[in-house]
């Protein structure tokens, strides 16, 4: 079998790079006048679309070099690393210039200033990134090493990721199959394991309960937890997370000693509440409502109206719901308030409540393809009361419910980019091991070209989408309002990246990549889910990124 020497070097990397960050520029310009800045984006979703994305493949190949900087000042900068830089850079850059270059008549800026920014010698040195030698050799050590996760990291950060992914091989991994298939709920055992090991207070402050190790940390344990199980661990922590941010955000200093304590402890497990049946990402229409009443001589709120999509609703013990509390449907955002919602926990798959009031929840779980353990429910809120302290903020949160959500949402999206990042991995690692494994025509499938270029294209998005995400945590650790953009995007990136590492590990399973004997089946149906919730990918893309890039 005859090969290519590769011959992509960092210089190449650079210099696409900045040719990918001159057309952007350009784009963005454009994009700029075309909506006014950002005012009329809806009546040009695709250019907007296809600007947010490209600027996303940016910063992501901004930070896999600057990641090979830190490497290289610290003496990690192994030969297998920087070669899996490039080729990141030469992927994400591959793709912004098709997908700007396709809107370039869209966006008014023509051939020559594509031309321009990718002339001959720039395409020649990005088809060195994507070299098929060059992939090749990058799938090959894949194969060699099974995928094995070779992201260097500081000692902390190292003996956090080890520890999470002792705990995620041993006690998690084992049971993943079984829960899936049979839709069980989460175990007991693996809450109290994850409390016990202090990962649901990753980032809450040591004064209220939790460890606050930072958001680099929480990504990691959220990534290895993923590897393990999407599902039965993987999201286990990101919604006491979201809930999390809105009380250190607008809770009083009495809910955030009396809840936050709770979450860090797992002793209350959250649920979030949004989405309604007819509502999906325009959370501002929201209709369930709350209205002031006192029950039992207790004032409070009331609430009625359905919810849906609100996931691990049985099992946890608050719900953090979203409720119109101003009937004023025109006020939209403004007319909206956080609750913290106390209900019975259950692990059944339906529920029906009632309280000594007359106040009524039920819940059904809606069948998912995938994702299963968490479950996720249609609710039906029925003069189901709470007291006046449940209000996040109490009188003060009346109104900033909204604001307060989103703050919660980005903290959301940060995690689910460290979702994405795990289950990629998960495909990487079992699809690697599989090809080695696996004979046909005499000799095992590992030593075909097109499974080493298949692998090393893995690899590279990947580091991509890893690159970003853990730069979304370091910047969240700065200032969370300024990081949420970039939250979003590396959410974006990572999710698509899951979504089409799983499916590409699917194919290199062959006929067994359809049963569900085998685990990339079930990555593939969990990986579907992860464009969708935390924000629904064109969403993201056009009132999140999209309006960031454009309204700066």
């Amino acid at each position: 079998m005859t090969t290519r020497q590769s011959t992509a070097c960092e210089d190449d990397a650079r210099l696409v790079l900045e040719a990918g960050a001159l057309l952007l520029a350009e784009a963005v310009s454009a994009a700029k006048r075309l909506t006014a800045d950002g005012e009329r984006i809806d009546d040009h979703q695709v250019a907007t679309e296809r600007v947010a994305y490209a600027a996303t493949e940016a910063v992501a190949a901004h930070e896999v070099l600057a990641q090979l900087e830190r490497w290289r000042a610290d003496g990690q900068a192994t030969a297998m690393r920087e070669k899996t830089a490039i080729a990141a850079v030469g992927e994400l850059m591959t793709n912004l210039q098709i997908r700007l270059s396709a809107a370039a008549d869209d966006l008014g800026i023509g051939d020559e200033t594509i031309e321009k920014c990718f002339p001959a010698s720039v395409r020649s040195a990005l088809r060195r990134t994507t070299a098929e030698a060059f992939l090749r050799e990058l799938g090959a050590h894949a194969a060699a090493t099974r995928g094995a996760n070779d992201w260097a990291l500081d000692e902390t950060h190292e003996q956090v990721r080890d520890q999470v992914r002792q705990f995620a091989t041993e006690e998690i991994a084992p049971h993943a199959e079984h829960i899936h298939r049979s839709d069980e709920t989460i175990p007991e055992a693996f809450i109290e394991k994850m409390a016990e090991l202090g990962f649901f207070g990753l980032s809450i402050p040591e004064s209220y309960g939790g460890v606050e190790m930072g958001n680099l940390a929480m990504i990691l344990t959220t990534e290895e937890l993923s590897r393990a199980s999407l599902a039965a661990a993987g999201s286990l922590i990101t919604r006491p997370e979201i809930l999390t941010k809105a009380l250190m955000g607008g809770g009083t200093e009495a809910q955030k000693k009396h809840w936050l304590p709770k979450l860090a402890s797992g002793e209350v497990m959250a649920g979030i509440s949004v989405t309604e049946p007819d509502i999906g990402s325009d959370v501002a229409s929201v209709k369930c409502r709350a209205t002031r009443g006192t029950v039992g001589g207790v004032e409070g709120w009331i609430i009625d109206g359905p919810k849906a999509w609100c996931t691990f609703a049985g099992r946890a013990n608050v719900l953090a719901v979203l409720l119109r509390t101003d009937p004023d449907l025109s006020k939209g955002a403004k007319g909206l308030s956080l609750f913290v919602v106390p209900k019975p926990s259950t692990r059944e798959h339906a529920f029906d409540f009632s309280q000594p009031g007359g106040g009524r929840l039920v819940g059904k779980a809606d069948a998912t393809p995938g994702y299963r353990g968490m479950h996720s429910y249609t609710l039906n809120f029925e003069r189901w009361f709470v007291p006046a302290d449940h209000l996040v903020g109490e009188e003060k949160g009346i109104g900033r419910g909204f604001y307060l959500q989103m703050a919660g949402f980005a903290a959301g999206r940060l995690q689910t980019g460290g979702r994405g990042c795990g289950l990629a991995q998960a495909a990487l690692e079992e699809t690697a091991k599989y090809v080695v494994d696996r004979k046909q025509f005499e000799q095992p499938i590992s030593e075909f070209q097109l499974t080493q270029y298949t692998l090393g294209k893995m690899t590279a998005q990947i580091a991509g989408a890893r690159a970003i995400t853990y730069a979304a945590a370091r910047a969240f650790d700065e200032d969370e309002r300024a990081a949420a953009p970039l939250a979003a995007q590396a959410k974006l990136l990572a999710c698509d990246v899951a979504v089409s590492a799983t499916q590409a590990g699917q194919l290199m399973h062959g006929g067994w990549g359809y049963a569900e004997e085998y685990p990339i089946s079930r990555y593939v149906v969990d990986a579907t889910v992860l464009p969708i919730f935390e924000g629904v990918k064109p969403i993201l893309e056009l009132k999140v990124i999209g309006k960031a890039i454009l309204s700066a």
